[in-house]
């Protein structure tokens, strides 16, 4: 354990998509608010210490060894004195864990694996997760958390080792699919689904996301929302124009007014090209979680109309 202060030298490499750099400007978002969800680990360190530079690699491997079940971020105390003084950090290696927005954990100095690996399994469990197996019901939970956030690499990471521990989790598999879309690799996503193992051949999970990657292939075909739109105003009996702008909000984001149009055009003509109307609605359904607000609306009006 080394007092503040020192000459400067190298950083110490690793990091990964579970484990970031930040600064005093991001420490709300990146430690307090983010531990709401799940565990924060927060190593402080320095250029200077010889101890950070052993530790620091041991924490990050055990912090993706929980696979998500737990997330780490470092902070280089010369660069963020402030938030390093707000925290009483007077020696480094200082390692805090927070959940829930406040300190439930932490040590000082370099400490041997074991060490590491108990303490990781007691923040885990302060999260409400299960230590000793990494607890992959909450690695996925957490990975969800992340691509709904926005953190498709993230996501497909922590997706990516729990189907290193668990080959047939349907969960992951679906997760790690969807992660691709989400960072606009559809040939990965494609690829993954042309080779699902036959355990998983037909689960919920798979077919969510075999769903997401055929919205995804219409969306990259779908013309502008406001020339579809206009179309549709021109001549509301325009039903390719009607599909067209409902696969174009889908791939906007809206994906209530999606299905909204696609059910317009089943009340027209459901019986136009097929059913395309209803057989695109299904896929939109399947695509997204079955509790979701907007499957259980759309399945409502959809009966409803069919059944009148």
């Amino acid at each position: 354990m080394l007092e503040l202060g020192g000459n400067q030298g190298a950083a110490p490499q690793g990091g990964g998509a579970l484990i970031k750099e930040i600064s005093e400007a991001t420490f709300m978002e990146d430690v307090i608010e983010a531990s709401r969800k799940v565990p924060v680990i927060v190593d402080f360190w320095a250029p200077w210490c010889g101890p950070c530079k052993s530790l620091g690699p041991a924490l990050e491997k055990a912090v993706t060894a929980a696979r998500g079940a737990v997330r780490m971020v470092k902070v280089n105390v010369d660069e963020n004195q402030q938030i390093a003084a707000q925290l009483r950090i007077q020696s480094i290696p200082t390692v805090y864990a927070f959940f829930d927005g406040k300190p439930v954990d932490g040590f000082q100095g370099a400490v041997s694996p074991a060490e590491i690996t108990a303490f990781i399994d007691r923040v885990v469990k302060a999260g409400g997760g299960e230590a000793g197996d990494g607890g992959l019901a909450e690695a996925i939970e957490a990975a969800e958390t992340m691509l709904g956030e926005g953190a498709a690499v993230d996501a497909a990471q922590t997706f990516a080792a729990i189907l290193g521990e668990d080959p047939e989790n349907a969960a992951a598999f679906g997760g790690l699919v969807r992660a691709h879309l989400a960072m606009g690799d559809t040939e990965k996503a494609e690829a993954l689904l042309s080779t699902v193992p036959d355990a998983l051949a037909g689960t919920p999970e798979v077919e969510a996301a075999r769903a997401q990657l055929e919205l995804t292939r219409q969306a990259a075909k779908a013309g502008p929302v406001a020339d579809l739109r206009a179309a549709v105003e021109a001549d509301p009996d325009n039903h390719q124009a009607r599909l067209d702008l409902a696969n174009a909000l889908y791939a906007s984001g809206k994906v209530e007014e999606a299905v909204d149009e696609l059910l317009e055009l089943f009340r027209r003509d459901r019986e136009w090209n097929d059913e395309a109307a209803k057989t695109q609605l299904f896929t939109i359904f399947e695509a997204l979680k079955p509790q979701d607000p907007i499957v259980l609306k759309g399945r409502r009006k959809l009966s409803s109309m069919i059944f009148a």
